[in-house]
């Protein structure tokens, strides 16, 4: 640990372990533990299956104040208010200097717990990753309970400039310090995924969600079909709400033959699935997929939605409008069709830009130093336990 840092005690929460969210949260807390902090998890225990208890077990090893997980709702419901009493009595067990909430529903327990009488006063910390502030029916509920969540924050990080934005126009100016730390790969993944010898056309990864925009990229595909140009095949890696809907789409369209279905793979195993990774999001932060897709070297197409002008920098005007399938055909059909040495050329002008502006280690340091300057704003100094130099 650098002698200018103070060993912290920091519970992160969060509710879902799948998706990028919990990416973030993985390489965060994973950051800070490395640097000698005492980290904890609190998290829905009725999703990721065991592909997220075998990721939470491998983590407790490494997390001083361990993990917690309970049953948690994705939509407003009569078990938040219990829930909030339980991250509550998690917080009055493990005394954190910092609760770091995550997502609309991991960030509105962490701060709810605030109105509550809580010995210690730790530091609020609050990430949106797009969430509540996302077009949707009951948004203006949720921009409510953003506004009064807000009374409770100490710090802000955004992940992205977009949502930071969006959080402004939704919320409002606040009292809360404000701090855009963008998500970020380690070195070891910027190495070229080459696509398998009967790879797909075509690969998407990611959560089966109506905000994924998958059913866009199968009518895109059946308007390729139409056309009768050729046959392209199309890999889905991941799982979600929208499956039923997705195969039935498939079936009506009658693609089942172009189309196969994959769960939840790691991402770099599912790049080698397919020659182009198709991102066809209606709504977004700043997605993981989108970086992780770049540092792989695979051919992208991915919409102008959210952070991903941010992510593809000098490129962003290769990005394509949402929800279109006719404008998503044609950039399939054309990044298929254009110059391979173009093509590898592009690719290596994103790895590059990706590399230079999107790195975990400088993830954390940012939100570090936020925390520290949060912590300074409101106590004068750091907590009197936190000592330098603590052991790993």
């Amino acid at each position: 640990m650098d002698s200018s840092e103070r060993s912290l005690r920091i519970l992160h929460v969060l509710r879902a372990p799948v998706g990028g969210l919990f990416r973030h949260v993985q390489d965060l807390a994973l950051e800070q533990a490395a640097r000698g902090h005492a980290i904890g998890l609190i998290a829905d225990s009725s999703t990721g299956g065991e592909h997220a208890k075998a990721q939470f077990a491998q983590l407790a090893c490494d997390l001083r104040l361990g993990v917690t997980r309970f049953p948690m709702r994705r939509e407003p419901h009569r078990s938040d208010l219990p829930a909030i009493l339980r991250v509550t009595r998690e917080i009055l067990r493990l005394k954190p200097d910092v609760v770091h909430g995550h997502g609309s529903k991991g960030g509105l327990y962490a701060r709810a717990s605030a109105f509550l009488p809580c010995p210690g006063s730790p530091l609020r910390v609050y990430t949106p990753h797009g969430g509540s502030f996302h077009e949707q029916p009951g948004r203006g509920i949720y921009l409510t309970v953003e506004r009064l969540a807000a009374a409770r924050t100490d710090l802000l990080l955004f992940e992205s400039d977009y949502i930071a934005a969006q959080y402004f126009k939704g919320v409002g100016e606040t009292r809360a310090l404000q701090r855009v730390a963008k998500n970020g790969l380690r070195p070891q993944e910027f190495s070229p995924v080459a696509a398998a010898p009967d790879a797909a056309d075509f690969v998407y990864v990611g959560e089966l969600s109506t905000y994924k925009g998958v059913d866009t990229l199968i009518e895109a595909l059946a308007v390729l079909h139409s056309q009768g140009e050729w046959a392209p095949r199309l890999v889905i890696v991941g799982s979600g709400c929208q499956y039923d809907k997705l195969a039935g789409m498939v079936e009506l369209y009658g693609l089942n033959r172009h189309v196969a279905f994959y769960g939840t793979l790691p991402a770099r195993e599912a790049f080698a699935l397919g020659a182009v990774v198709v991102a066809p999001s209606r709504a977004e932060s700043l997605p993981y997929i989108v970086l992780e897709a770049i540092a792989a070297g695979k051919t992208l197409i991915a919409t102008d939605v959210g952070g991903n002008s941010e992510i593809l920098g000098p490129l962003r005007d290769r990005l394509i409008p949402p929800d279109q399938p006719l404008a998503l055909a044609e950039a399939m059909r054309a990044a298929l069709k254009r110059d391979p040495a173009e093509t590898a050329v592009e690719r290596a002008v994103l790895s590059d830009y990706v590399a230079r502006h999107f790195s975990a280690r400088t993830m954390a340091d940012s939100v570090l130093s936020a925390y520290r300057q949060a912590l300074a704003r409101r106590w004068g100094v750091a907590p009197a336990h936190a000592q330098t130099g603590a052991a790993r």
